[in-house]
């Protein structure tokens, strides 16, 4: 093992919080190293060529994941990014019913259920960014303590006034496109809903256009109301704000775009955002990574897989990081090395850092490592509209109905948002890759018959994504065994995880109010959930089916009290003082928003108590 490097801060995971912290870090002039365990691109945006020997040789860049998505037969989200055995990741092919309480081990986890866990994520510089959709929702102020209001779920340490600036500066460097006006616009029809903004403040960008689709709807459902526990909601269609260019307010200028115009242009709508922007319209972390390399103070080193955390007994400062740092993914080949930092961050994601922190046997005297695993269950429901309504054109989804998102009935039932998808039924059923050889191979169409079929159905094609809030449970959680492990020797997450009947009512009330919208809109339903689905359950003798949203929350939750939870509201470990922990994993409950933009927030808290903490010194 090699001499141990010294570093003012140590950030293990290039995802966005990793991101973040080393830029926010690299521009005070700390020290900063970054270790990752996937592997990067010798240029983080394009393919470049170099001369060697007086031959051109060409890098690999950002349009290999292009090429490399392309030719995958598979459109997954992790499709564009080569299989890495030495920092493998979860993938959605793997995913099968859990029968007879056997686990499933074929995938990177090893699922023991009752149910499985259907979300992935991307290990790779730049982290899920790479393949997120780009929604950026604020949690609602009623989000951050369900518990005191509603009986339900988990108080945060903080509230949604302590983090309005965070979410106002992750909003500026992220770069988001939306109108406040529009954010606002419940704040008379239900106040539940209503998100409040400071100073008359707006979002960097003006919002992405809303899709034909959108204005379809808007017109369809506008005065629609459903009632629950005899009180009334509105069902109004929103734009959704979104991590993509838009038109710059002012002199706002997107991240990524300033030097390099082939970098961040505004977005085209080329309808492949999921899982790669092909122009990077769409933010993903590889830009803020730049931006620390650009600092001069921050290292980044790929290929390198933290495997365990060394504590220093007399103080319970952490004392030093052993890693693996391997040369080709399909060799198992490696070189062990520590390092050490004034201040450690664990950003490496809320399964990793997890899996990480119960191998070392650290930050755990809470007993509250990889406990509280959230997700939003994902239903989908989907039909024919009587028009055509443009399916399959732009962003997967530019608007959606938030207006069941909060309220009382959270005393009783899982809230929700309703996602309006662009795309048609390319989640529910594949289309139209997998439907139209349905149409050749089993209905023998050809010629003219199936031009006009596809030309009458397709345009049709409409799909709703109900995001179903998920409580945090002690029983749903991430935990290593010995007997699993990957290439280099180091632990597979082991899942155990299940849906409440909280969750499956808000599904099954989630299922009624799209009921309602489609025979408003006279949708022709086509939605049905089979037993052999992996996420078929049943609530009162009826079976819904649910999908991952990629959306991993929980694992190591802050608090107020070190007996329950991991980190405190400064995200810093309880049991070690020169530890934090970024990440969704730091977040107690999901509510119903997409956990990343309250993760950017979160994270950029992070970096302004790191500072101080290395300041205070």
């Amino acid at each position: 093992m090699s001499t141990c490097e010294q570093f003012d801060v140590v950030i293990v995971g290039a995802g966005i919080s990793g991101a973040i912290m080393a830029q926010q870090l690299g521009a005070k002039g700390k020290k900063v190293l970054i270790l990752e365990a996937g592997t990067g691109t010798e240029d983080r945006f394009w393919n470049s060529e170099s001369e060697h020997e007086g031959e051109k040789v060409k890098h690999p860049g950002y349009e290999s994941y292009m090429d490399t998505f392309f030719t995958a037969l598979a459109k997954i989200p992790n499709a564009p990014f080569p299989n890495n055995p030495n920092a493998p990741q979860p993938l959605v092919t793997d995913l099968a019913p859990i029968r007879d309480n056997q686990p499933l081990t074929d995938g990177y986890f090893v699922q023991k259920g009752p149910l499985p866990f259907s979300s992935t994520y991307t290990r790779s510089e730049g982290g899920t960014t790479l393949h997120w959709l780009g929604t950026c929702l604020r949690m609602l102020p009623e989000d951050f303590d369900i518990n005191t209001r509603f009986g339900q779920g988990l108080d945060w340490p903080i509230d949604y006034d302590e983090l309005q600036k965070w979410y106002e500066m992750a909003e500026k460097n992220i770069g988001v496109s939306a109108n406040a006006d529009e954010q606002n616009y419940h704040q008379i029809n239900n106040s539940s809903v209503h998100i409040p903004f400071e100073n008359q403040y707006n979002y960097p960008m003006e919002k992405i256009p809303q899709s034909y689709l959108d204005h379809h709807m808007e017109e369809g459902l506008r005065g629609m109301t459903v009632s629950f526990d005899d009180q009334d909601y509105p069902v109004d269609v929103v734009s959704t704000p979104q991590a993509r260019n838009g038109m710059p307010r002012g002199d706002y200028r997107p991240v990524g775009a300033v030097g390099n115009p082939d970098v961040g242009q505004r977005c085209a709508g080329n309808s492949n955002c999921v899982p790669i922007c092909p122009i990077q319209a769409k933010y993903n972390a590889l830009k803020t990574l730049e931006q620390a390399r650009k600092t001069g103070n921050v290292e980044i080193r790929n290929q390198c897989v933290v495997y365990d955390i060394e504590v220093d007994p007399a103080t319970n400062n952490i004392s030093r990081l052993l890693y693996k740092q391997y040369q080709h993914s399909g060799s198992p080949d490696h070189v062990c090395k520590t390092v050490t930092g004034k201040i450690v961050v664990l950003a490496a994601h809320a399964v990793e850092n997890a899996k990480l922190l119960l191998a070392s046997g650290i930050a755990n005297s809470s007993d509250q490592v990889g406990r509280n695993l959230m997700d939003h269950p994902t239903m989908l429901t989907w039909g024919l509209m009587p028009d055509k309504i443009g399916a399959f054109r732009g962003p997967g989804s530019t608007s959606g109905i938030p207006s069941l998102r909060g309220g009382a009935f959270r005393k009783n039932r899982a809230a929700f948002r309703i996602e309006i998808g662009n795309w048609g039924w390319s989640w529910p059923e594949g289309a139209p890759i997998n439907t139209v050889p349905d149409l050749i191979d089993q209905k023998n169409m050809f010629g003219k018959q199936l031009k006009d079929t596809i030309q009458s159905i397709y345009p049709r094609m409409f799909r709703f994504g109900f995001l179903v809030e998920q409580l945090p449970d002690s029983n749903n959680r991430v935990t290593i065994d010995p007997d699993y492990r990957d290439q280099l020797g180091n632990y597979r997450p082991v899942i155990n995880y299940n849906v409440t009947d909280y969750t499956r009512a808000g599904m099954a009330a989630a299922k009624q109010v799209s009921d309602q919208i489609f025979q408003r809109l006279g949708v022709e339903g086509y939605t049905e959930y089979h037993p052999s689905d992996p996420g078929y359950l049943t609530y009162q003798g009826k079976g819904y089916t649910y999908n991952g949203a990629g959306h991993l929350v929980g694992t190591h939750i802050m608090g107020s009290d070190s007996k329950t939870s991991v980190v405190n509201k400064e995200q810093r470990s309880w049991d070690h003082p020169n530890l934090y922990l970024v990440g969704c994993g730091n977040m107690p409950t999901i509510s119903t928003s997409n956990p990343t933009l309250t993760m950017a927030a979160l994270t950029y808290w992070a970096a302004d108590n790191v500072l101080k903490a290395l300041d205070q010194a």
